[in-house]
């Protein structure tokens, strides 16, 4: 295939490929391991959940990994956030380089666009906000953390969870696998965390409108549903779990210390992969509410993943349509149309296929509890990385089912099977009308 007949999808999905074996490699070598026990799969493992901002690990980020590999890590979570695109653009805007129509389709494709119009400007805006947001947090994490830690430990912790928390990546490096539970009940460290998970989970668009409101004073459809959604998910979160973990595993918490760990937890899933209580303790049903705030996920053209909360909004919407007996699915005064529809469809299909058969091929090989495994999965494809502790359980044949997972959960499984799927397109061809029962 020519360079010429590469698709969009399909440099997009190699992109993710090169930055994946690159940051694989640096890895591997004796400067970022600090036993000097090199492992390339555990190298690879890292590597894609870094540049595919899950935060699933097999070995403790803290210990295991050097302040180098810790530094590569971080870049590849980076560029695995923005996106191998936007990176790229970082650099032909620094350098001052042409950027050409086909890197602007690819940008398009990576923001999910529906054209190039505006697509650098926007890219400039999102790297601007991007690095303000991560600095601002950064800046406070160090001041609040300088007394336990000291100030230049603490503006390390600073800066690696300020970028770990906006790209949705959940690694940490307060070691052992604890992740913030040491911060339960820690308002500052609570807020900062999420609102950098929240930002970094609405889209990059969303939030070029949200800092231009004032200019147009308005707001698309598309960041409207976005909002209201993520709203309503993170409150009903909020709500569920606090009612249900109320005498369990919050008991030995404050009200308010309660309510902030239900709210950190309604949070995280969507999908950064921090957590402030052990999510072993949970009951099952809090477990199940997680694994769906996992399947749904963040917005699009953010850094999170999952089938994305407007593709969630739009199901609701042709469900409530379907039983109003309404020929057209609207939302405040609008027509939604049937290809967004049925592009909404296709993905929880292909994501809810995705996770039963990655769910059965780790049970298969993998003796363990279905709740863990599904758990694991679901971390995995929503690009979350919260764990019940089978990660680092897992063999190496399981762990590249847990690569390919993740790797499947970051590009989208929609857009794989468009760079896999590409032929040249076809002239329409329309047969006569059939009729199939249904329900």
């Amino acid at each position: 295939m020519t360079n010429e007949h590469i698709t969009p999808a399909q440099l997009l999905v190699l992109s993710f490929l090169g930055i994946i074996l690159a940051g694989s490699l640096l890895l591997c070598t004796p400067w970022s391991v600090q036993n000097g026990q090199i492992n390339f799969l555990t190298a690879l493992f890292t590597a894609t959940s870094a540049v595919c901002v899950t935060g699933l690990i097999v070995v403790d980020t803290a210990t295991h990994w050097t302040h180098f590999g810790q530094v590569v890590i971080i870049i590849l979570i980076q560029i695995g956030g923005l996106g191998v695109m936007s990176f790229a653009t970082f650099l032909a805007l620094l350098f001052g380089w042409k950027i050409h129509f086909r890197q602007r389709l690819i940008m398009q494709q990576a923001m999910n666009q529906s054209s190039v119009g505006g697509i650098v400007k926007i890219f400039r805006y999102l790297l601007i906000i991007t690095f303000s947001i991560e600095a601002i947090a950064a800046l406070i994490l160090t001041i609040h953390w300088t007394p336990l830690l000291g100030f230049k430990k603490a503006l390390w912790f600073g800066i690696f969870h300020s970028v770990s928390a906006f790209n949705n990546a959940g690694f940490d490096l307060f070691g052992n696998f604890r992740s913030l539970t040491g911060f339960t009940t820690d308002f500052t460290v609570n807020m900062v965390i999420t609102s950098l998970i929240i930002m970094g989970g609405l889209g990059f668009v969303v939030l070029y409108e949200i800092f231009h409101f004032k200019k147009k004073d308005t707001l698309s459809l598309h960041a409207r549903v976005v909002l209201i959604t993520t709203a309503i998910l993170i409150i009903a979160g909020t709500i569920i779990l606090f009612l249900s973990e109320y005498n369990h595993a919050l008991k030995d918490l404050p009200l308010a210390g309660k309510l902030l760990a239900s709210y950190f937890q309604s949070v995280s899933p969507r999908t950064a992969g921090f957590n402030t209580i052990d999510l072993n303790s949970l009951f099952l049903s809090s477990q199940l509410i997680i694994i769906l705030l996992m399947f749904i996920g963040g917005s699009p053209g953010s850094t999170a993943g999952g089938i994305k909360t407007s593709t969630f909004a739009l199901l609701w919407i042709a469900i409530i349509s379907q039983l109003r007996g309404k020929k057209d699915n609207e939302i405040f005064q609008r027509q939604i149309p049937n290809s967004d529809m049925f592009q909404a469809l296709t993905i929880t299909l292909l994501s809810g296929f995705t996770l039963i058969t990655m769910t059965f091929l780790l049970a298969l090989i993998h003796q363990a509890d279905l709740t863990q495994i599904i758990f694991e999965v679901a971390s995995a494809l929503g690009t979350v990385g919260l764990s019940l502790g089978l990660t680092t359980q897992l063999t190496p044949c399981e762990q590249l089912i847990i690569i390919i997972t993740m790797f499947l959960g970051r590009v989208g499984p929609l857009t794989l099977g468009f760079a896999l799927a590409y032929k040249r397109k076809q002239p329409e061809i329309h047969y006569p009308k059939g009729k199939i029962m249904i329900g």
